[in-house]
């Protein structure tokens, strides 16, 4: 049997299975007007590069498994962004702090300001796939401190 056409058939069934997914409207839209993320105004840099961010999140509603990841990057401006850790959010609509430390590649992120991008994640499973589905976005200006 050609290998060809069964490239092709599993190419096809991966872009219905994405189409299909990509239309369950409410995967698209945010769980509650009332979810937050907040991004404190210190970050720390370690002497080892590695980054630490913070701040405060409040989610309601999930039916899947939510995390508050991050990104930090020298200004708002930047193309180039660097993700920050994860962290585990729990979504009962009470407040609570969150932190994420990773290492930046190459050590190209020193003290001094920096742009923070919080985003509460939530992968919401829809049949054999896990879609992602935004809570809540929070941007900050902050300065990077070190430790």
């Amino acid at each position: 049997m050609p290998v060809r056409p069964l490239i092709g058939a599993a190419a096809g069934a991966a872009l219905l299975l994405l189409g299909t997914a990509a239309a369950v409207p409410s995967a698209a839209a945010p769980a509650d007007p009332e979810e937050a993320v907040t991004v404190d105004e210190e970050g720390r840099v370690a002497d080892d590069g590695s980054i630490t961010l913070s701040g405060t999140y409040r989610c309601l509603g999930a039916e899947g498994t939510v995390f508050v990841g991050s990104s930090v990057s020298r200004a708002a401006t930047d193309t180039v962004r660097h993700g920050v850790g994860g962290t585990l959010a729990v979504c009962d609509g009470k407040q609570h702090r969150w932190k994420n430390t990773g290492r930046v590649s190459g050590g190209e992120l020193k003290a001094g300001p920096a742009h923070v991008e919080a985003t509460i994640m939530e992968l919401r499973p829809s049949g054999i796939l896990l879609l992602p589905v935004p809570h809540a976005v929070g941007k900050r200006n902050i300065t990077l401190v070190r430790d």
